[in-house]
């Protein structure tokens, strides 16, 4: 990459987004030795224009953005990085400084896997992985029933109450089983565009 640090009084605009939930974190500036920085700690720095001083994100709170991926705009003079977060990013406290109420199934499953590394004592999902896989199995079921009965009868607010634990169970269950939405996200992915042909196979194997 080679921005162009030769606009905006030498300031690249940076965005920050979250590689695993996809939600924007927080905006930011760097200069050229800030932008190095960074490409070489593959940790962000950034450039305060109050300050007028070079500063690594994380440093005095311990919640470091670090670099998965960097990306320019077609100008050469914006930069999107995608980050895992080491903690909140925003200096609040929330995870991101746009939207403290973000929400998608990565920000559910990110919930999950925490849970998982860091059991929450009286918690729902320590509840199930402390009684097994069985147990997740077991739900799994129920839920996916009462999801079909909610269907059946049409009650839009029932299906979408049961589904919703649905989701929820079966996020669980492909993490147990260390199987994560982006795999899943990727299997489809291949499967998209491509024709089924119904003839040969009874299941769903292409789109």
């Amino acid at each position: 990459m080679k921005p162009d640090f030769s606009k905006n009084n030498g300031l690249l605009s940076v965005i920050l987004q979250d590689n695993q939930t996809d939600q924007v974190l927080m905006n930011g500036y760097m200069n050229q030795e800030a932008y190095e920085l960074t490409v070489k700690e593959k940790t962000v720095w950034f450039y305060s224009r109050s300050r007028q001083e070079l500063w690594k994100k994380g440093e005095t709170s311990g919640n470091y953005q670090h670099v998965v991926s960097m990306c320019l705009d077609c100008d050469q003079d914006a930069l999107l990085i995608r980050v895992n977060p080491e903690g909140p990013t925003c200096h609040l406290g929330n995870v991101s400084c746009f939207d403290a109420d973000f929400f998608n199934f990565e920000v559910l499953e990110k919930t999950i896997q925490d849970r998982m590394e860091h059991p929450k004592e009286g918690s729902y999902t320590k509840y199930l992985l402390d009684q097994g896989l069985d147990k997740i199995l077991k739900k799994c079921g129920e839920e996916m029933t009462e999801t079909i009965i909610a269907c059946k009868n049409q009650d839009r607010a029932e299906i979408i109450f049961e589904a919703s634990d649905l989701l929820y169970h079966l996020i669980l269950l492909l993490n147990q089983n260390e199987i994560s939405l982006s795999d899943v996200k990727n299997k489809l992915g291949e499967r998209h565009g491509k024709k089924q042909n119904y003839s040969e196979r009874s299941d769903i194997q292409n789109w």
